[in-house]
């Protein structure tokens, strides 16, 4: 009997979560979105529960203050997702939730939903057993995937109500599901998108091709640029900034468990193509990135169209390390991709958002208390990691509200958050 209630309890959890991720977060059903965290929160036992406006996406506040004397924590996360392009990769519709070997797979389940509401059912729980012992707030936004844009402007008209101890925030992953972890470190952002325009109108590329730059071409040839053959960034000053680990250090990190071969095999690729005298730990964790997100222009419709293109566009992202800053990185790759442009083409750089690296302490208590947590629950203590993605935001809470974060995260880098066929471990 024991064993059917557990499952029965299981499956009610499933089917409301299943719900939020039919919802598409992405734009037209984001206030929906909002709508059903709210009505969790306040199922779940919190109070005064509303939906902020703010000049993009709402935020949903919530809180439950039990005794003012006792630490407060504030759990953040955010309940918009990625778009799911490209549709075809997907073996299932993305907001049409399947589940499938002990997994969901479905667009936000992992980023950020599936954590999301972790902790709302988890509240939920002590709620109902009467073991809560701390005050909880909560803070879930609808932009995060979009930079979080305007969560700082509510933040400052808020700081009265978001005043506490410690932000919680599972947006991370674990090692593995027998190997617990902590992130202690997030890679900084920047965000461009450039745009290269040749000729005024598209051209017949043999009555023009061979006499006019080719934007497509040209742009292929500056990205190409950005890089030497140790996939060190040429970018002048790009490093200038960045916090060097000491050898100990270095190896600390390395002591993670990781192994080269699976992780090649996971991938389907022959070999790993980083910076050069890095390990894949450290590439992904400890230095600077420049990667191409997408580029496009021309003629891509099937069949030929013999073009020779007026404009060429690309995306790009470039993960920041400590002591970096993402303005002044967003001015330098400027400067620097403007320079390379030849006499035939004019380039446009529209900078897109950024946010800051941070490292977080291990030493305080609310560390401490998450690291015991995990160990309790896991058997054994937690790794402390340095996480390659980006959460501007942290950055943010510690200049704005005073507050450090514990990045208490429980994805998997193989949930394959931000591609097709996302999913999220339910055991």
């Amino acid at each position: 009997m024991k064993t059917r209630i557990v499952l029965s309890l299981n499956c009610w959890i499933y089917y409301e979560f299943l719900r939020l991720v039919l919802i598409q977060s992405i734009k037209g059903d984001v206030a929906r979105a909002a709508e059903f965290i709210k009505k969790s929160l306040e199922k779940a036992g919190a109070d005064k529960v509303e939906i902020c406006v703010t000049a993009g996406h709402p935020i949903v506040y919530g809180e439950k203050i039990i005794d003012a004397k006792l630490p407060t924590v504030l759990v953040y996360g955010h309940y918009d997702v990625q778009p799911p392009d490209p549709m075809d990769l997907w073996d299932s519709p993305p907001f049409e939730p399947v589940i499938k070997n002990e997994k969901i797979y479905a667009r936000g389940a992992c980023d950020d939903k599936g954590q999301v509401y972790m902790h709302v059912k988890a509240f939920e729980s002590m709620m109902k057993t009467n073991s809560l012992s701390c005050n909880v707030k909560f803070m879930i936004e609808g932009e995060e995937e979009v930079g979080s844009t305007n969560l700082g402007t509510w933040i400052r008209e808020n700081k009265s109500r978001l005043t506490g101890d410690v932000i919680l925030i599972s947006d991370t992953s674990i090692i593995a599901n027998d190997i617990p972890s902590i992130d202690v470190g997030l890679r900084g952002l920047s965000y461009v998108e450039v745009e290269v325009t040749g000729p005024n109108r598209d051209l017949h590329s043999g009555v023009y091709g061979g006499a006019v730059a080719n934007p497509i071409q040209i742009l292929c040839e500056m990205i190409a640029k950005m890089k030497d053959e140790n996939n060190h960034i040429t970018i002048p000053g790009f490093y200038d900034d960045v916090l060097v680990l000491s050898a100990d250090e270095r190896a600390e990190l390395n002591k993670a468990p990781f192994d080269l071969s699976e992780y090649k095999t996971d991938l389907n690729v022959g070999d790993v193509h980083g910076e050069k005298g890095y390990t894949v730990l450290e590439q992904t964790g400890i230095r600077p990135t420049f990667e191409l997100n997408g580029i496009w222009g021309g003629y891509i419709g099937e069949g030929a169209k013999t073009v020779l293109p007026s404009k060429a566009f690309a995306k790009i992202s470039m993960r920041l390390v400590p002591n970096q800053t993402s303005d002044k990185i967003t001015q330098l790759f400027s400067d620097h991709f403007k320079s390379l442009a030849p006499a035939g083409v004019t380039v446009k750089v529209i900078p897109h958002h950024g946010g800051e690296p941070v490292v977080t302490p291990t030493d305080s208590i609310a560390f401490k208390a998450a690291s015991k947590a995990m160990e309790t629950t896991f058997g054994k203590k937690p790794i402390p990691t340095r996480g390659g993605g980006s959460i501007p935001i942290v950055a943010l809470f510690e200049k704005e509200l005073g507050l450090k974060s514990v990045l208490m995260g429980f994805g998997l880098d193989s949930d394959l958050i931000h591609s097709p066929n996302e999913h999220y471990g339910i055991f």
